[in-house]
């Protein structure tokens, strides 16, 4: 209880002097928000009063953000070439590295040291609690990647005796605690900052669809001259990099002259009116759960965004358990010659489950290919062979006429036969499979599980809401099944019907 009080106490001492400090930048924090703190939520912002469309509620000048173009560490990171989240990181460990002699110390005293992300988890927690989700191999490969970022680039730079680097602020650690901050804190400023760490900005909490508050760019002398109206699509990024997908709209801003004299801001604008008491939310973007997880360190209840991937690894192997390893090769080499092809990200190839348990059509495409009847499957081959243009052929097969060259009009009906839906429930058995047996009871778990305890509860989160689609695609190939697949006496009866 006692430390509980204590922390209580620091985080609202931290506060106060963020909010004087935040003046004397000239961030200017309406009085209508309040920044408020709990042990559960952690930092929260809550509107005092009715806040309607429209309103600015914040604005925040460029040179109090923290990026590689303002802070101290900006000629050491010009000159080793660190672009990008790497610099951005080290900027942070550098200013981080000054205490209260940096112009952002109280700003970085009100973060957390690092941000809970499977990142900075151990192998062990990694391998224990997100086995078998979505980004159990992709967080091994990520904490891989840094650490060799890391070696290559911070390393030689401690044993830099102008640098004085300490390894106390320096190392690998402190590199992975920066980078979590930076992937899950971090926005686009513009052209010119790139990304930066943006106080007040980043204290507000995301809420799928329920975006409050929107981040623009405004020049504060009114001069519109290099205005554009961008859209957001600065907010969606690469897969590969683990950023947040927050950015600022901005005008042209490839020329730094402003840099200094105050001629840009940031505004805050309320973009869907708050209720007094209520919280005011921000949006990263629209992902799912294993997103979510990955790149911020929580999940949501219920999410729409949610999905579960079946690699084409997977299905490769429940090929080769019925099928030779021929048959699976020429299937699936006749599947990519019909143009068809899955999701690509960091050299894996899968299929995308949608939350409401429905497949995508390519998956459909290839197992239909699999399972095809070898006079089935040569007249198709030989077709597709000698075809002008795959994108008119339409063929015709057991199940009726097919345009294989146009993925948009075939009907998955047409797909849907009792072998290919018997594949489906196959292959979701065979992807539950990889979560191993101590997850059998993860709902009860869930239920039972403190949301204290960060680690745990996301990772049953993620792995309940993973689970579900697999059950919703179990009932989606299962109804297919029966719709495909009539009954012996309804069979009968249409073949007395024809002989008739």
């Amino acid at each position: 209880m006692a430390a509980t009080a204590s922390t209580t106490t620091t985080i609202a001492r931290r506060l106060r002097a963020f909010k004087r400090w935040m003046k004397s930048q000239g961030i200017d924090c309406s009085d209508a928000l309040e920044i408020t703190h709990s042990l559960d939520q952690g930092i929260s912002v809550y509107a005092k009063c009715d806040l309607e469309e429209g309103d600015v509620v914040a604005t925040i000048p460029k040179d109090s953000c923290l990026t590689v173009k303002t802070s101290g560490a900006k000629d050491i990171i010009e000159e080793y070439g660190f672009e990008g989240p790497l610099g951005l990181s080290f900027a942070l460990m550098y200013e981080i590295s000054l205490g209260h002699a940096s112009p952002w110390a109280p700003y970085l005293h009100l973060l957390p040291n690092s941000e809970s992300l499977p990142l900075v988890w151990s192998l062990d927690e990694v391998d224990s609690l997100l086995s078998g989700t979505e980004i159990h191999k992709i967080v091994k490969e990520d904490k891989a990647l840094i650490y060799d970022d890391w070696k290559e680039n911070i390393l030689p730079l401690m044993d830099s005796t102008s640098l004085k680097l300490s390894p106390d602020f320096f190392g690998v650690e402190q590199y992975i605690a920066a980078k979590s901050l930076v992937a899950s804190r971090s926005f686009e400023v513009d052209d010119y900052h790139g990304f930066g760490m943006v106080p007040l900005a980043d204290l507000f909490n995301h809420k799928t669809g329920a975006e409050n508050v929107h981040f623009t760019t405004e020049l504060s002398h009114g001069d519109s001259d290099n205005d554009t109206d961008n859209n957001d699509e600065g907010n969606n990024m690469s897969d590969n990099k683990p950023l947040p997908q927050n950015s600022f709209d901005d005008g042209n801003l490839e020329d730094p002259s402003y840099l200094g004299n105050d001629s840009m801001i940031l505004e805050t604008i309320i973009v869907k009116s708050v209720k007094a008491g209520d919280e005011v939310f921000n949006t990263y973007g629209s992902m799912g759960n294993a997103g979510l997880l990955h790149r911020y360190g929580f999940t949501e209840p219920d999410n729409p965004n949610d999905i579960v991937n079946i690699d084409l690894e997977l299905v490769l192997h429940w090929s080769s358990a019925l099928f030779s390893g021929r048959h699976s090769r020429g299937r699936l080499s006749l599947w990519r010659r019909l143009d068809y092809h899955g999701c690509v990200s960091q050299n894996s190839e899968y299929f995308e489950i949608s939350s409401n348990g429905e497949p995508e059509i390519e998956l459909l495409i290839l197992l239909y290919i699999m399972l095809l009847p070898e006079e089935a499957y040569n007249k198709l081959d030989l077709i597709v062979s000698t075809a002008g243009n795959l994108n008119e052929m339409v063929i015709s097969l057991e199940r009726g006429m097919i345009p294989f060259g146009k993925t948009s009009e075939i009907s998955k009906e047409l797909l849907l036969t009792k072998s290919v839906c018997d594949a489906l429930l196959a292959l979701a058995d065979a992807r539950e499979s990889l979560y191993g047996s101590n997850s059998v009871d993860d709902i009860d778990a869930l239920r039972s599980c403190c949301i204290s305890d960060q680690k745990l509860y996301h990772s049953l989160m993620l792995r309940v809401s993973e689970r579900m689609i697999l059950k919703k695609l179990r009932t989606y190939a299962a109804t297919a099944a029966a719709r495909s697949h009539p009954t012996a006496k309804g069979t009968l009866s249409r073949k007395k019907l024809k002989r008739t």
